[in-house]
């Protein structure tokens, strides 16, 4: 809520947990798995790619920046709407770039991110065997090329995927659980 508090303004923000990092490194299934657990309201990143931008990864070819940009604006225009209403919600994006997360930052919400962080060998042979994503693994690649390490961000939680989903899923929990009750007691 955002209020006052002994004739001070103090603002409390909603909470937005984003859950990022390369193609197939399991973002989704971390955000889903925070949103129904807490009912937290789901964003899917996938979701606001238009359709020229899915064929054209259908088709093996990466987006550049300029291709990005009305993507990550209309995400951001939908997380505004949630903020203004004191929606707590969650994210799977790629949030690739640092300027992206960034713009995330700046949409009213106290941001927590979790780097879903693997090896490329690992995440190689998640992507093959993934069905029915306009994604193919041949870009893959140019994804880690894209990617500006988030680490070192203050507000970003590496997640190591190399060990069982249970564990990673119950990090991510645990992190989205303490950044919501951080919120609320500030």
């Amino acid at each position: 809520c955002r209020g006052h508090i002994a004739g001070r303004a103090t603002v409390k923000y909603p909470v937005l947990i984003v859950c990022m990092g390369v193609s197939s490194c399991g973002k989704s299934s971390a955000a889903r798995h925070i949103a129904e657990s807490r009912g937290l309201k789901f964003f899917e990143a996938d979701d606001f790619h238009s359709q020229e931008n899915r064929d054209r990864m259908a088709a093996g070819l990466p987006l550049d920046d300029a291709m990005r940009k009305p993507w990550i604006d209309s995400i951001c225009a939908a997380l505004s709407s949630e903020s203004e209403r004191d929606q707590n919600c969650v994210l799977a994006c790629s949030a690739l770039r640092s300027a992206h997360r960034q713009r995330f930052r700046e949409t009213g919400f106290t941001t927590r991110f979790l780097f879903l962080d693997g090896s490329r060998e690992l995440i190689t042979d998640w992507i093959k065997r993934r069905e029915n994503h306009f994604m193919p693994p041949s870009l893959l690649d140019s994804q880690f090329e894209a990617l500006e390490s988030p680490l070192g961000e203050p507000d970003v939680t590496q997640v190591a995927i190399d060990c069982p989903w249970a564990d990673v899923a119950a990090e991510c929990l645990e992190t989205a659980e303490q950044a919501l009750r951080t919120s609320r007691a500030t």
